[in-house]
């Protein structure tokens, strides 16, 4: 007989939603599955150029689907029967337009091929002069409702977004009730809601991306969004004025869905949270330790004692919300809009004649083509790592900015584009990955810097994500940069870990989620340690970035 109690934590990231099994008693992998998008895959409803990403609800709920099945397929029947409860983290400010049964419009006719039926990912910066109207309004209100999201709201966040779209569409305007988080909807989902009303939403999402405050009595009131644009008028009435903490319970497993999986009929659904909180706690942040989740952008996460955050505001930052990573703490985000995502913009364009040219060759098959540019692109950035870790460090390196995708923080500016300078006859590839990848890291530092210099102390830092887990020479690099050890989680899905751990706690297998913490912890497989030989080189080649920001910022 099976005495073990099993949980489910699922994550979605941009690209792809992984779910995985989990032994609550020790934090033991028993099955993961990994779903990519289709229709994300295809580019489908985005357009790059204008900075415009949707992602179609479907592409989630075949993810849900197939990631949780294929995971119960190789735990075998024995696990599926134990499974207590499932979380859910998403990437946000990633919100939906839907009807008052919560279905988002893509999902009702006429509206499935519209992208602005759909969910509007959290790299979507379409909506820059909304978020600046936001800023505006709230600088001559008679209450400072952006105090507690750093001061300045970003077009990366719900309300900004809201606005841009029920702007340019007339017909979602028309058939929109009101507009949802991905990391609310899942769980709604899963406990089959159908009445959007009695959804209840995250602390995490709504306090770091949708103006949300315990001190505001919930979110700002009506007035205030009129006097941004009568057109959002009713939209906070139509909000409630709670939210709850993920360590709470979003109900029971609909028994519509229980018979989909294969689960049982009284598996506990949690509330949800926003992936990067999540794989916070699966990273087994403590205090005062910044917490990088590094993959295509980066959200960097804090916790510290309520009472000793009292009095402060961190200027510039993504937020600081009581409750939204660890009860009893204040959790504090920051992060840059892109990272991974500059390294995969320079490979594409190294990968040009690969994608465009070899196809044409006449000198081999289709299919040889097809091979050969599989296992180049493949091997793309592993060489230019290599490469570039040979190169000394000189005072006439390239310098890079990494504002690819804008800026997030310190002081979000979505406008704001990444350069390079000090490119010569003599640059070649790996120079100009060294001057990226030093872009990246000089980023990092200048977050850490931010926090330190408004009475925020960093005593060490937590990697979490792909980049951290599979870039031994950015990951050494940023040690260097910062000055300190960078500890390197050893979970491979260190968000689905954590919502894992969540999800112990909504079954009450664990009381707390520092209990779960402690039960369900992986620990660290690799330390970073600073060469203090390159101190020095890196501090003048940060203060070239730092100029060259500037620089960048009055043109």
């Amino acid at each position: 007989m099976n005495n073990k109690q099993y949980v489910i934590g699922v994550d979605y990231g941009t690209d792809s939603v992984r779910s995985v099994i989990i032994d609550a008693e020790n934090g033991n992998e028993v099955s993961s599955a990994v779903y990519e998008y289709p229709r994300w895959k295809k580019g489908l409803f985005c357009d790059p150029s204008r900075n415009q990403f949707s992602q179609h609800p479907l592409d989630y709920v075949e993810g849900l689907e197939n990631t949780i099945k294929q995971c119960i397929a190789n735990a075998g029947p024995e696990v599926a029967r134990n499974v207590k409860a499932i979380s859910v983290d998403t990437t946000g400010s990633t919100p939906v337009a839907v009807d008052i049964t919560g279905t988002p419009l893509a999902m009702l006719p006429g509206f499935e091929k519209n992208p602005n039926a759909m969910f509007i990912l959290w790299k979507d910066h379409t909506a820059v002069a909304e978020a600046e109207e936001i800023n505006r309004a709230a600088a001559n209100w008679h209450t400072s409702y952006v105090q507690y999201c750093g001061g300045i709201y970003s077009s990366e966040w719900l309300w900004a977004k809201l606005l841009h779209i029920v702007r340019k569409d007339q017909n979602i305007r028309a058939a929109c009730y009101t507009w949802v988080e991905h990391s609310d909807w899942m769980p709604f989902v899963l406990t089959g809601g159908n009445n959007v009303n009695q959804m209840k939403r995250n602390r995490c999402a709504a306090g770091h991306k949708g103006l949300w405050a315990e001190d505001f009595g919930g979110y700002p009131p009506n007035d205030f969004f009129l006097s941004v644009d009568p057109l959002l008028d009713g939209f906070a009435i139509r909000l409630p004025k709670n939210t709850f903490t993920a360590d709470g319970c979003a109900g029971i497993i609909s028994a519509e869905w229980a018979k989909n999986l294969g689960l049982p009929y009284d598996v506990k659904i949690g509330i949800g949270a926003i992936d990067a909180h999540m794989g916070a706690v699966g990273g087994e942040i403590k205090p005062y330790y910044l917490s990088k989740v590094m993959g295509t952008s980066t959200c960097d996460m804090m916790v510290i004692p309520t009472n000793e955050m009292r009095g402060k505001l961190v200027a510039g930052i993504c937020g600081q919300v009581d409750g939204s990573i660890l009860p009893g703490m204040v959790g504090l985000e920051a992060g840059q809009s892109a990272f991974g995502d500059v390294y995969a913009w320079f490979k594409q364009i190294l990968a040009w004649p690969l994608e465009n040219l070899l196809a044409t060759s006449t000198l081999i098959t289709p299919e040889i083509a097809e091979a050969l540019k599989d296992e180049l692109e493949s091997k793309l950035l592993t060489e230019l790592s290599k490469q570039a870790a040979l190169m000394p460090l000189t005072a006439t390196d390239e310098t890079a900015i990494d504002w690819f995708n804008g800026r997030r923080t310190p002081d979000a500016d979505q406008l704001l584009k990444g350069a390079i300078s000090g490119l010569t006859l003599g640059t070649d590839a790996p120079r100009i990955f060294k001057s990226l990848a030093e872009a990246t890291c000089f980023g990092a530092k200048s977050i850490i810097e931010r926090f330190e210099e408004q009475g925020v102390p960093v005593k060490g830092i937590i990697g979490i994500g792909g980049v951290a887990k599979k870039s031994p020479y950015v990951m050494q690099m940023m040690a260097d940069v910062l000055g300190m050890p960078i500890h390197i989680h050893k979970f491979e899905h260190t968000c689905a870990l954590g919502a894992a751990m969540f999800a112990s706690v909504v079954a009450g297998i664990h009381h707390t989620l520092p209990d779960a913490m402690d039960a369900m912890g992986q620990g660290f497989d690799l330390t970073y340690t600073p060469n203090e030989n390159n101190k020095q080189i890196y501090e003048e080649h940060y203060l070239k970035y730092r100029a060259l920001g500037k620089f960048a910022e009055e043109k």
